[in-house]
């Protein structure tokens, strides 16, 4: 396989000329085809508003979709651009001279601030139709006016600030509700808070905006012509009614922090762009002489909310003497600068012009721009026209211009949606990370891309980067497709290859430890990864050989633990004598089969261990798969290795309490061995029934027979009820034992007697005492001193057995007596049963014509009755309806049978021409078999009380109901 990767190696570097020839390697390429069907739409589309002015349009404000414009010299429109069909007009109701200066709207649409050049201020609420007149404003002509987005409501403005064209920061507060539509007095309140100079004194308050940061900071920024200024304090949370006075207070006595440019159009004015999921504004751009301030608020900043600043120059064509910017609007990544006759957007990235809009001079000169806050549209007026410009996919580039800025981050972040856009945003990110030498960064971003395979492995392979095209390689390959095999199998053969010469080439060199050991921890993680298993199983016959043709013994056995190839595992162990490793392994993993496998081996070098491990696995194990194992061991073992064996199979026997006759085999050919004195209790212990004997008594008998062990055998003899050969053997070992077996045959008194016969003759003959021959005698009462006599010499004297002779004779009166005892007691039982017989024919019961039937409580004599002894009577029909269902089977069939014949016995017979010889002779057997059938009758109906007898007793556990009829009665009590 070695070989295979390096020939695959060499052909990278022949591949140059034809490395778009993707044949040679399988690894795909599928690039993006980067058509366009139709012509895309602008970011920025222009869009005419059907609407002609009755008369010239002063000026224009929209917020929350409502829009409001100024007409002529005393007309107000307003419009919700949600129902466009029904404009409200507003009569400002004024006399004199004055116009609309400029008009403020706020966030929410509701209030309307009208500012005259005669120094005064309207207001219009939207929920009312009059207009108010601002009276403590009388006198300050009003350039800007700072919202409160925290505090209004429709009804109330809640604290906001005012700048005049004096320089002048005004507070106040607007409130209208129900009691002061008829006042005269609108505003609260107004108050000054601070005045706003530059180097000349003061200058006017163009733009003013309130932000709230953290922990109740707020952040004020106002503009003049050239200087743009913050004010920054904390205000206490529960006193944000209170207004900003506070907040002004802290500069007092010295200037707060601003920024200030040399350059001066006359007038400034700043934009702010809110993200729509935001209450706070992100970015701001800021038109001033000099050009632009673009940055973002950083509300966390302590001093400053200010943040990453830069000016964007005003396009050469803008000539700020001549053709001066009248208003800026500012997106997402643009902003747009209005100038008279067209409009300009300017990305905020690099600060290139992306779009431009030139307008007829049909429509006029073009008089202020504005944005509505809420929804981003862009509103755009001259006196006659009104246009609106709707932003869309104003992202669409955004990639292409932070890829080329090498912020490769944001520009993946810009087309994550777009697979083309992204894959060319990678493979610039890739070649960049490359030649700034950051190889490994690089290989990771090509591995996301779609360039040709051999190209980029060759690449890092020319610069000698074998850890960067590691990491190329696994990225590709985590990237691959579970269907892609081929190419799977190839990236894992040749990642393998390369890490396994990593790991050689730093396993050489001390100083690189640590990084020998990380990348070791790599290469087995790469070995272990979920998603490669397959792959590494199917192919791990070549992974093998790849370890071994690098002599890595150690992933060897790392990678065969992880395709649990654990025979494999144990077999190393046992080839390099690491016996208890590989108990380990088959104690961790509990395979039997391997267990089966390994035991032989391991018995003859960690007996005791080996055994303790068989114990562990209980049940799991089949001690007969090991009995060979254990035969092979005991052979060449001495006696204390074979109790090892022993340890084992009584295991199996009481523990596990085995069956299986080759195990109680194995034990007994062990015990035999061994261990006679347990031969002998186990024996014992497995008892004398032969069906509940689990070794082969056959061999048993045999096994102690060659091992001499005479009483086992004795015991086997008597477990097989070989009584003879029992009593024969236990002879030879001792005489108390041939008596326990010739007492054996309890049933068999022939067999017995035989048996003592055997003993006494052994005890006359052999042993010649005379003494012990006749303790035999009291020991069976089956033996008689005439059955002993035989078996002495005839030079034995009488003296011996005299006091035996006696008490046979004494036994043999006594026995004559007690049969003579039993006769006369026959004759007497006789005698009084004869009596008994001849009482009973004698013996009559009287029945009174009122008694009734003890079943249908009727009179009894109206039908055939039957009298028991006990009193009970009854009719015959009632007594049968009542025995009947209790009867066994046999008795019903043999009862229905029997009523059968009686029926056919009483009907007369059809033939009217029978002789009178003949019928008398068929009348007579007619009448003596009806008799026998009513006999027998009454001996299956009669034959005890049905109250009285053992059938009442029987019925004892019959439920009172029927339990088929259970349902039934159940229903009708209900």
């Amino acid at each position: 396989m070695a070989s295979i990767l390096d020939e695959y190696e060499d052909s990278l570097h022949r591949s140059v000329s034809v490395q778009h020839s993707r044949a040679s390697v399988g690894i795909p390429h599928s690039g993006y085809v980067n058509a366009r069907l139709e012509k895309e739409t602008p970011i920025f589309n222009k869009q005419r508003i059907d609407f002609t002015p009755p008369e010239k349009i002063n000026s224009l404000v929209v917020s929350s979709n409502q829009l409001c414009m100024s007409l002529g010299k005393d007309t107000l429109l307003r419009i919700d651009l949600g129902k466009p069909d029904e404009p409200n007009q507003v009569e400002l109701g004024r006399k004199d001279e004055a116009k609309v200066y400029k008009m403020f709207l706020d966030h929410t649409g509701s209030h309307l601030l009208i500012a005259l050049n005669t120094s005064e201020c309207l207001y219009l609420n939207r929920s009312v139709q009059k207009v108010r007149a601002l009276s403590r404003w009388k006198g300050h002509l009003i350039e800007s006016v700072g919202w409160n987005k925290f505090l209004g409501s429709e009804t109330n403005t809640g604290p906001i600030l005012v700048g005049t064209s004096q320089g002048q920061i005004y507070e106040a507060e607007i409130s209208v509700s129900e009691g002061s539509l008829f006042s005269t007095n609108p505003d609260q309140y107004f108050r000054q808070v601070y005045t706003l100079e530059e180097e000349s004194g003061p200058a006017p308050v163009c733009c003013l905006e309130i932000e709230r940061g953290i922990e109740g900071k707020f952040f004020i920024i106002a503009t003049t012509r050239k200087r743009l200024f913050q004010f920054v304090s904390k205000v206490p949370e529960g006193t944000e009614q209170q207004g900003f006075s506070s907040i002004f207070a802290v500069h007092a006595d010295h200037l707060p922090s601003f920024r200030e440019f040399p350059a001066n159009l006359g007038f400034s004015e700043i934009a702010f762009y809110t993200p729509k999921l935001r209450s706070s504004p992100r970015s701001f751009a800021w038109m001033m002489g000099n050009g632009v301030l673009y940055g973002t608020l950083d509300y966390s900043r302590p001093d400053s909310i200010l943040s990453d600043e830069q000016v964007w120059v005003y396009p050469p064509d803008i000539d700020i003497t001549v053709n001066k910017p009248i208003s800026i609007v500012l997106t997402q990544f643009h902003f747009l600068l209005l100038l008279s006759d067209r409009v300009k957007a300017v990305c905020t990235l690099n600060g290139q012009v992306v779009f431009q809009d030139l307008f007829l001079e049909k429509f006029g000169l073009l008089t202020r721009m504005i944005k509505d806050p809420t929804i981003q549209q862009i509103w755009i007026h001259t006196e006659k026209v009104v246009f609106r410009y709707h932003v869309q996919r104003e992202s669409r580039d955004v990639w292409k211009m932070y890829m080329n800025m090498n912020k490769f981050d944001l520009a993946k972040e810009y087309c994550k949606d777009r697979p083309e856009c992204l894959d060319i945003v990678l493979a610039k990110e890739a070649e960049h990370c490359f030649q700034n030498k950051r190889y490994l960064d690089s290989a990771k971003c090509y591995a996301l891309t779609q360039n040709y395979f051999e190209e980029i492995a060759l690449k890092f392979i020319e610069a000698k980067q074998e850890e960067a095209l590691m990491e190329f390689l696994i990225k590709k390959l985590s990237n691959l497709k579970p269907s892609e095999k081929t190419q799977t199998t190839l990236l894992t053969m040749w990642l393998t290859e390369l890490y396994l010469n990593w790991l050689g080439v730093l396993q050489g060199d001390p100083s690189q430890r640590n990084l020998y050991l990380d990348t070791r921890e790599k290469f087995r993680t790469f070995l272990s990864s979920p998603k490669n298993k397959d792959c590494l199983f199917n192919n791990r016959a070549s992974i093998y050989e790849l370890l071994a043709s690098h002599g890595d013994t150690e992933h060897m056995v790392y990678f065969a633990v992880i395709m649990q190839d654990y025979e494999r595992v144990v077999a190393h162990h046992c080839q390099h004598d690491e016996y208890d490793e590989a108990l380990n392994v088959l104690s961790r993993h509990r395979d039997e089969k391997l267990f089966y496998k390994f035991s032989p081996v391991l018995i003859q070098h960690i007996p005791k261990k080996v055994v303790d491990a068989w114990i562990s696995m209980g049940s799991r194990l089949d001690a007969r798969n090991l009995i060979p194992a254990l035969v092979n061991y005991s052979q060449s073992a001495s006696t204390q290795q074979i109790n090892e064996a022993i340890r084992y199979m009584e295991f199996c026997v009481y523990q596990l309490e085995e069956t299986q006759q080759a195990i109680h085999n194995y034990l007994l050919s062990l015990y035999a061995l061994c261990r006679p004195d347990s031969l002998l209790s186990y024996l014992e212990q497995a008892g004398t029934n032969p069906n509940r004997i689990h070794y082969d008594l056959k061999y048993a008998l045999r096994l102690c027979a060659e091992h001499g062990h005479h009483r086992a055998c004795v015991h086997i003899y008597k477990v097989m009820e070989l009584y003879e050969e029992a009593v024969d053997l236990a002879l030879q070992v001792d005489v108390d034992l041939a008596k326990s077996c010739a007492d054996l045959p309890e049933d068999d008194e022939e067999l017995r007697k035989k048996l003592w016969l055997k003993i006494a003759r052994h005890v006359v003959q052999e042993e010649k005492d005379v003494k012990k021959a006749m303790a035999c005698l009291s020991s069976c009462a089956l033996l008689k001193i005439e059955d002993v006599l035989p078996f002495f010499p005839d030079f034995v004297t009488i003296d011996h057995f005299k006091e035996a002779i006696c008490n046979s004779l004494e036994d043999y009166n006594k026995h004559i007596e007690e049969l003579k005892r039993e006769m006369e007691e026959a004759t007497q039982s006789a005698k009084r049963i004869r009596e008994d017989i001849q009482e009973m024919r004698n013996k009559y019961g009287s029945v009174e014509p009122q008694e009734k039937c003890a079943a249908c409580d009727f009179p009894l004599l109206n039908r055939p009755f039957y009298l028991f002894l006990c009193g009970h009577m009854f009719h015959y029909d009632c007594l049968l309806q009542a025995v009947f269902p209790n009867l066994p089977a046999y008795k019903q069939a043999k009862l229905e049978d029997l009523q059968k014949k009686l029926a056919a016995t009483s009907q007369p017979s059809k033939s009217h021409h029978r002789p009178k010889d003949a019928d008398t002779i068929s009348l007579g057997k007619g009448q003596q078999s009806r008799e026998q059938i009513k006999a027998d009758i009454d001996d299956i109906v009669a034959a005890e009380c049905v109250y009285c007898g053992e059938l009442m007793i029987r019925s004892i556990d019959k439920p009172f109901i029927d339990p088929q009829k259970y349902e039934e009665e159940m229903q009708s009590w209900l």
